[in-house]
């Protein structure tokens, strides 16, 4: 039996918009688990996200209500693999190494911080960031991450615009 993961990242919200409740309502009703890899500058989107199967870490842009509720990375085991959950710092040049070197024996490794998605396996951990939901995009584009754990776990970016 297969668990689905939803992934958000980069929110930043002050409040609970329409568009996180469209998300959540129709993008992520039917998942089993959702991961907030940080940045959602507001704790009440923490308290919003808390009423489901939620996992999350603080972000650079999180205020200190939102750091004393939350870590700064934490390891997730679900269906037999080990995600490791962190936000990111920095320059989005060389994030990905930087995250990297962050955990040891994990299968995936979730992050955010440089609102550009990412779903590769590097040195065999599949690294997985969901772009920004609603935050600042480069691209114009907004984005969140399903994983799907089965035998392996695959990774999609949903666009949403």
């Amino acid at each position: 039996m297969s668990m689905r993961i939803g992934v958000l990242s980069d929110t930043h919200l002050h409040r609970v918009s329409r568009d996180l409740r469209d998300i959540l309502d129709h993008h992520l009703s039917q998942v089993d688990v959702v991961f907030h890899v940080g940045d959602y500058t507001s704790p009440v989107v923490v308290e919003f996200l808390s009423s489901k199967n939620f996992h999350g870490v603080y972000g650079n842009m999180d205020p200190i209500d939102i750091r004393a509720v939350l870590p700064e990375k934490k390891i997730v085991e679900i269906s037999g693999f080990r995600f490791g959950l962190i936000h990111g710092w920095g320059s989005s040049a060389g994030l990905e190494e930087k995250v990297l070197g962050q955990f040891t024996d994990v299968d995936v490794i979730v992050y955010g911080h440089s609102h550009k998605p990412m779903n590769e396996v590097v040195q065999g951990v599949l690294l997985f960031n969901p772009g920004t939901a609603s935050g600042y995009s480069s691209s114009g584009v907004h984005s969140i991450g399903m994983l799907e754990c089965g035998d392996t776990v695959k990774g999609e970016i949903i666009d949403l615009d």
